[in-house]
């Protein structure tokens, strides 16, 4: 109490607790509180009103208390400061009773003080008589009996509000009624509180005592994050993540797939003059040979090169899909491992390697899948043959526009391409025209082909790995790799824990034991 109080004449709000048995004395509990204080003598704080009376409230204002309001019988009740803080909280005053002490020292007019209840004491009063000198509590008590008996004024009050043993009684009778109509509300808080502290607990990482806990706790985790992957990305099921838009997987993945189709698709900008590439390709691959064939060695050179051009693409579509899934993986890790945060780490490590290598995987595949179409020019559509028929139909016109036409024209409309500009290619013999605008038309047919089958492969390919990932991969994954030592030994660190849940544990357990004890105590009282 010296560091609350100070060493002089401060206060504290902190209780000092006194248990006083007896054979025959009453069953009370009462709080003494220091007397109000208006002006701060020597060693005590300028506010010491102000805590004294805060310190008065906290107690008085709980409706289950009962406010025991000491007043000397030498005073007007009137102008008592106590009387009226307690009529703030009470303003019946039905939880209020008025103890009148030094009744000897000023016995006249008390029984017109005690009988007008001029301050509305709901309770009544009780007069006594304090203890004189060096009497004992025998004596003293004689004294009072004595007192309210033969002295004249104090004679006239009646017996039943005078003395101390009726003041004890009194008050064991006021806390017995005021017990019985409060134990349903003070039932329904000791219920309250332990709910709460019991979902706290609960709320707390699990605690585990062997490996075998550990690993059991770990494959729910798996099994449940497993599950909630399945219907976010497989079953298009986003009833776990309703309002979440970036959870809803499987139309994530949907969007994204289109915007690479539309992308992979999209008409390309005319960087070069119109056939000069196949013309340079030609005379590189030209041979000794009838001169209306088309070397195959071009068609593949001119394939090749498209397919260069758009490498990166399907690449980086597939990363960033992995990407994505990375994401939604981690926040499903969190949410099904947020009992036992201490391995979160281990367990989001090892999605994250998981992924990496997946990734990795997954690149190479689309690699392969991208450079499959530099091996042959094959397709068994027959939009092929309808598109290059409907092109090359123009190739006469273009070539006369070309070499013949005489207004030798700046441009030329080809279906597919709009207007074109052909004066750069009045250089060329006509073979050499008639071979490029054939190559031209074929690749360009051929070309929409090839796309449209890369989008079709890599939707098949990206459903066939997503599926495979949930399926088996991650489950194998992740325990193999929290299992083993080498991996940081995520199992072993899910027996560790932290001190500060240790200590809450502790605490919130200790809390539930008093309030279940209390709810016994309550239920034993109104048993009798």
């Amino acid at each position: 109490m010296y560091y609350d109080a100070g060493s002089s004449k401060g206060v504290s709000d902190a209780p000092l607790t006194l248990h006083v048995k007896k054979d025959g004395a009453p069953d009370l509990t009462m709080v003494d509180l220091p007397g109000i204080t208006r002006v701060p003598v020597k060693g005590q704080p300028e506010n010491i009103y102000e805590q004294i009376s805060g310190m008065i409230m906290k107690y008085i204002k709980p409706q289950e208390s009962i406010i025991l309001n000491v007043l000397s019988a030498t005073v007007d009740f009137t102008t008592c400061e106590s009387i009226r803080m307690s009529r703030q909280v009470d303003k019946t005053g039905e939880r209020t009773l008025a103890v009148v002490t030094n009744a000897d020292m000023a016995p006249e007019g008390l029984l017109q003080k005690v009988t007008a209840d001029d301050v509305s004491i709901g309770l009544g009063y009780v007069c006594v008589r304090n203890r004189v000198g060096e009497e004992t509590y025998e004596e003293a008590r004689e004294q009072e009996e004595l007192l309210f008996k033969t002295h004249p004024s104090l004679s006239m009050i009646d017996e039943n509000i005078v003395g101390l043993p009726v003041l004890a009684q009194k008050l064991i009778q006021i806390q017995t009624t005021m017990i019985s109509r409060c134990l349903p509300e003070i039932v329904r808080k000791i219920n309250h509180k332990m709910e709460t502290a019991d979902l706290e607990l609960k709320k707390l990482p699990m605690e585990m005592t062997s490996s075998g806990d550990a690993l059991m706790t770990l494959m729910d985790i798996i099994a449940s994050a497993k599950e909630s992957l399945l219907r976010i990305l497989i079953q298009g099921d986003f009833s776990e993540f309703p309002d979440n838009h970036s959870m809803h997987g499987t139309a994530r993945l949907a969007d994204m797939l289109s915007k690479f189709s539309d992308d992979l698709q999209a008409k390309p900008k005319q960087v070069r003059e119109f056939l000069i590439d196949e013309i340079k390709v030609l005379e590189e691959c030209k041979c000794v040979g009838l001169p209306n064939f088309t070397p195959r060695s071009a068609f593949m050179a001119i394939l090749s090169q498209h397919v260069d051009d758009i490498h990166a693409k399907p690449v980086e579509f597939i990363k960033n899909i992995w990407d994505y899934i990375e994401v939604v993986l981690s926040s499903v890790i969190t949410k099904y491992s947020e009992n036992i945060p201490r391995v979160q780490p281990s367990i989001k490590r090892a999605g994250r390697n998981l992924m990496s290598k997946i990734k990795e995987q997954s690149v190479d595949r689309v690699i392969q899948i991208v450079e499959m179409e530099k091996l042959t020019d094959y397709t068994c559509s027959p939009e092929y043959m309808k598109s290059w028929t409907e092109k090359i139909d123009a190739q006469k016109s273009f070539v006369d526009a070309v070499l013949n036409d005489k207004t030798k024209p700046e441009s030329f409309s080809i279906n597919g391409f709009g207007s074109v500009k052909i004066s750069h290619l009045r250089e060329y013999h006509a073979h050499l025209l008639q071979q490029a605008f054939d190559m031209k038309m074929r690749i360009t047919s051929y070309w929409k082909i090839v796309l449209r089958r890369i989008v079709d492969n890599l939707a098949l390919y990206l459903q066939l790995s997503v599926k495979y990932f949930v399926n088996t991969q991650f489950q194998k994954e992740i325990v193999a790799e929290m299992v083993d030592p080498k991996g940081g030994g995520g199992v072993e660190r899910m027996l560790e824990e932290s001190p500060s849940v240790a200590s809450k544990r502790e605490k919130l357990e200790k809390s539930i034991k008093v309030l279940k004890e209390s709810k016994d105590a309550v239920a034993a009282t109104v048993d009798q």
